[in-house]
């Protein structure tokens, strides 16, 4: 059994809702760095990783790490790294990424072609032939460079993780299926416990959550790059992912989760896709204004993601929307409240503070996470 280092990247400020999830699969953590966590897997690790991480944007398998301030040092450590344990002799690869901080090298073009030539070279002495047909199995490198020290990466993964597959339909502003997924997992919330969103759109927190009670595993209905490197990770590995996954699912449950939007566009796409994803029996959505929210029943959740006034002609309806908001959520009995937006004014408008705020970067946009914490249910008795 070889042991290798994965490298799983994620939204700033979600690297211990990953960790936690990658320590449930049973793997060791050997770094959390901010945006990434790096374990150790074998071969199965790179599928189960693949199929089951809910809240990572890909895997990449680590091929190096090394201090790199000139290009002819970069060109030197780039070469020396064993690109045939790797890489096939028909294997199709290129540098897809190169991101550079506080670093000497920062010319994305410049570190990529250069990185490219050196393993040209690297492959081109021990495979003895000096053109490559690149006809294989695909191979993207990413590299990321901090502080001068470049961690190279082996993308397995294809299309980024965020693309569960069920999302065909989508409406203006969604949240990425990752983030929503951390953004749920950051909370107390269990499948036996009300969760609503009053701004659905398309979906994405409630089929997230719908996915999460049922045990559905996010990978199950897409592929990866990777299943082509069948000297890396044998078919098996793909094939016992899939059927743990299938094994897994459970949608028997019965579940209080519930989306409201006031767009009937938005509810048609959000329908289709939890369609898609296989839920639509565990959601209940809803045409419906925030501020004709209701549930009879206490200690539920609001979780969602409702305008940010980015165009100039919403910026005006936010504070009236804010306040339909705070009194909504004041009318419902013993709830909590998690909602993420980058609207500076929320909790102004909401007439509450809130008992936390964790800073989220939703791609290039600073978001807040504000978390208003209701009480806990009642424990129940077990002797009942």
């Amino acid at each position: 059994m070889k042991y290798m280092e994965l490298i799983a990247p994620c939204h700033f400020g979600m690297e211990a809702v990953l960790k936690r999830e990658i320590l449930d699969l049973g793997y060791e953590i050997s770094k959390v760095d901010d945006g990434k966590v790096t374990f150790l897997a074998d071969a199965a690790g790179i599928a189960q990783a693949n199929v089951f991480l809910r809240t990572t944007e890909r895997i990449l398998l680590k091929a190096g790490e090394f201090k790199a301030v000139t290009f002819d040092e970069l060109f030197e450590k780039t070469k020396a790294i064993p690109w045939e344990n790797y890489i096939p002799q028909d294997g199709k690869f290129w540098v897809a990424k190169a991101n550079s901080v506080k670093s000497a090298l920062f010319s994305p073009s410049d570190i990529q072609s250069i990185m490219k030539k050196a393993i040209v070279e690297r492959l081109k002495g021990v495979y003895g032939i000096s053109w490559f047909p690149e006809d294989g199995a695909s191979f993207p490198i990413r590299v990321s460079f901090m502080k001068d020290v470049a961690t190279v990466g082996i993308d397995t993964s294809g299309v980024s993780l965020h693309k569960r597959g069920y999302r065909q339909m989508t409406v203006k502003a969604p949240i990425t299926e990752t983030l929503a997924s951390a953004l749920i997992m950051l909370t107390p919330w269990n499948k036996d416990r009300i969760l609503v969103d009053p701004f659905c759109g398309s979906g994405t927190f409630p089929i997230e959550a719908a996915m999460i009670a049922a045990d559905m595993a996010p990978g199950m209905n897409r592929s990866f790059l990777s299943e082509d490197w069948k000297h890396i990770v044998p078919r098996k590995c793909w094939y016992d992912a899939i059927e743990e996954a299938n094994d897994r699912i459970n949608l028997h449950i019965e579940t209080d989760i519930q989306g409201y939007d006031i767009d009937a566009e938005a509810l048609k796409a959000a329908r289709s896709n939890a369609k898609m994803a296989g839920v639509d029996r565990l959601i209940h959505f809803q045409q419906r204004a925030v501020k004709d929210l209701s549930h009879p029943k206490p200690y539920g959740f609001l979780i969602t993601n409702p305008p940010y006034g980015e165009r100039l002609e919403e910026k005006a309806a936010l504070p009236q929307l804010y306040r339909e908001i705070g009194e909504s959520f004041n009318r419902l009995d013993k709830w909590s409240m998690y909602l993420i937006t980058s609207y500076d004014r929320a909790e102004n408008d909401i007439g509450k503070k809130a008992d936390k705020n964790r800073k989220i970067y939703n791609g290039m946009l600073k978001t807040y996470y504000y978390q208003f914490l209701g009480p806990k249910p009642p424990r129940r008795n077990a002797n009942k």
